[in-house]
């Protein structure tokens, strides 16, 4: 196919090159047709995106855009697991963008090996997501018993004595929870990853961003035989409560167990 001229090639995902079809009809980013590019054998998934929404800058101005964004993941990921539904896959990160087919092509040239001994690693295998959460209302201090409330007024020499003294309960109180809400997902952690072949933890997401007021105390990711997923999934709900709320999803692509870093991209 030739370059078309203000368009980039955008890069979804690699996958052995064994005679696997691209499905019929898929569509991508910008709602443009997926099509592959098949080299050293390896096979790319890809489609042609305007350079004046896909190009370096108009990009960091969409980056901004929160609509923009999740209807770019969508799309983005539906391409990668309509592939992954069919064989192993090497998912790339999100708004990957060349210059053309050659690049893309380079690309597989040269990062060949490390394309076949990561989806050697995924084959046969699915990830999960695992994210524990604690109650704000857990870190707040309880209420002190009445004989507590009557010394502290008798030992109190002030309001502002009485205020501080609550507040040091109060932190102490807080610091404590989150001690033992941090000592409880370790211990989850482990537990998981015993029967994970891989496990990955991500950065806890910020209330606004995982959509509840809880708080995040672990955002895990693991990689599990297929015919461990229902052990994976009965070792989670044994772990269920202590304060503790676990939520599971997936299975997905394995997102988190392929990222190659690589440059040349746009």
């Amino acid at each position: 196919m030739s370059v078309v001229a203000d368009a980039g090639t955008y890069l979804y995902a690699v996958a052995r090159d064994v005679d696997v079809l691209c499905p019929e009809g898929l569509r991508g980013v910008a709602g443009q047709a997926v099509r592959t590019i098949a080299r050293s054998g390896l096979v790319a998934y890809v489609s042609t995106v305007p350079l004046d929404q896909f190009g370096e800058e108009p990009l960091r101005r969409s980056m901004e855009d929160l609509d923009w964004l999740g209807e770019t993941a969508h799309a983005h990921h539906r391409v990668v697991e309509a592939v992954a539904a069919a064989a192993p896959v090497a998912p790339v990160r999100l708004v990957t963008v060349y210059s053309g087919e050659e690049q893309v092509r380079r690309l597989l040239d040269e990062r060949h090996d490390d394309f076949v001994e990561m989806l050697s690693r995924v084959a046969g295998r699915q990830e999960w997501g695992v994210k524990a959460y604690v109650e704000k209302a857990q870190t707040a201090a309880q209420p002190a018993a009445p004989q507590e409330r009557e010394a502290s007024r008798q030992e109190s020499s002030s309001p502002g004595t009485d205020y501080l003294r609550r507040r040091q309960a109060s932190l102490r109180t807080r610091e404590e929870t989150w001690r033992q809400a941090g000592a409880r997902a370790e211990r989850i952690h482990d537990v998981l990853r015993s029967v994970a072949v891989a496990s990955r933890r991500h950065r806890a997401q910020d209330p606004e961003l995982s959509g509840r007021d809880d708080w995040m105390v672990l955002n895990g990711a693991y990689l599990v035989d297929e015919e461990r997923a229902e052990e994976f999934a009965r070792a989670l709900d044994e772990l269920r409560g202590q304060g503790i709320e676990l939520e599971l999803t997936g299975p997905w692509a394995p997102y988190s167990f392929t990222v190659l870093e690589e440059g040349g991209a746009r």
